[in-house]
């Protein structure tokens, strides 16, 4: 595959939204405090890893992920619980994968799908049909004998190729589904891989949670991908995940201006951060206010206080000191 691209019409509406995705990440690299932000990051990689695998059926919530990725106690399937322990450990390492390595890629399935699948970390030995949410065969994947050359030849054209990073990751993204390598996994590695190419052109695809969108767009994404079989390729895929990429763009960028200073208020600047603190944690102490907002110690206590008043927290005992949690 290296000197065959695979198959796909650039569309202008493809041009366009390349244009505007790059215009749009450049606005949002500019905006240091949300890529460096540690909450907001932790936030948006658990919005990723609750959006790609409730794509596959897993049934925790966005909570339940959250409090798993605590050390929290969740009553739930083990298997789901332990998707969620897996992805989580390969996006974190992200940054250490060659996106155009083989060896990587199995790596990655291996850590995805460890403890779950028999064929963990390895191509898949037997046929297997590609099915939908609602178990329709949308096509069969290619016969396992062939599938390590595909592969290879695919992640060879990637790396190679000279089409924007933008159109080429999607391009990827649509052929290995099309080859479905793996016995279970091939979705979750897929989105995976798609977020580690753009991490490579920019790295705040690191953790933009692209993956939530198209959990919010998951019929879309479905039909995206049978429009593009019943074609025999990719575009309409393309074209759907563009979109979707574009969105989370906005999506960002929305929370960035809301971040900034001059667009905020300080009171609600600060029930912002406490806010999105509290969606990866059970609850905050004045230390994590403090740190959080700058401020000193009776004026996170005022914080907290005034936002107890308000009904936003409510006051509680934990580890012996006092804590404040969300209310519901």
């Amino acid at each position: 595959m290296k000197n065959k691209q695979p198959p796909f019409q650039v569309t202008n509406k493809m041009i366009a939204d390349v244009a505007e995705i790059s215009e749009l990440t450049g606005r949002l690299s500019a905006h240091d405090h949300l890529s460096s932000n540690p909450n907001l990051r932790r936030t948006n990689r658990i919005r990723t890893i609750h959006g790609s695998l409730a794509i596959e059926q897993n049934t925790l919530s966005l909570e339940q992920v959250t409090a798993v990725l605590n050390g929290k106690h969740v009553l739930a399937p083990p298997k789901d619980i332990a998707e969620v322990k897996n992805a989580y450990e390969i996006y974190e390492r992200l940054d250490e994968l060659d996106p155009y390595s083989v060896d990587d890629l199995l790596t990655a399935h291996g850590i995805m799908t460890r403890g779950l699948v028999e064929e963990s970390g390895m191509f898949r030995t037997r046929p297997v049909g590609v099915v939908d949410q609602e178990g329709h065969v949308l096509h069969f994947g290619t016969l396992p004998q062939y599938v390590p050359d595909l592969v290879m030849e695919l992640l060879d054209w990637a790396k190679h190729s000279d089409l924007h990073m933008l159109i080429r990751s999607c391009v990827f993204h649509y052929e290995l589904e099309l080859i479905h390598p793996f016995a279970d996994g091939n979705g979750r590695v897929g989105r995976l891989w798609h977020t580690l190419l753009l991490s490579k052109w920019n790295p705040v695809f690191s953790w933009l949670p692209v993956e939530s969108i198209i959990h919010d767009h998951q019929q879309e994404y479905y039909d995206a991908i049978n429009a593009s079989n019943d074609a025999g390729e990719s575009t309409a895929f393309i074209e759907f995940v563009l979109s979707v990429i574009k969105a989370s763009l906005i999506d960002a960028i929305h929370t960035s201006d809301a971040m900034s200073a001059g667009k905020m208020d300080k009171k609600t600047l600060r029930w912002q951060k406490i806010e999105q603190f509290l969606q990866t944690h059970e609850y905050i102490m004045n230390a994590d206010v403090r740190e959080l907002c700058g401020v000193s110690a009776s004026t996170a206590n005022r914080i907290l206080v005034g936002l107890a008043n308000e009904g936003k927290l409510y006051k509680a005992r934990a580890n012996g000191h006092w804590v404040y949690q969300a209310s519901n």
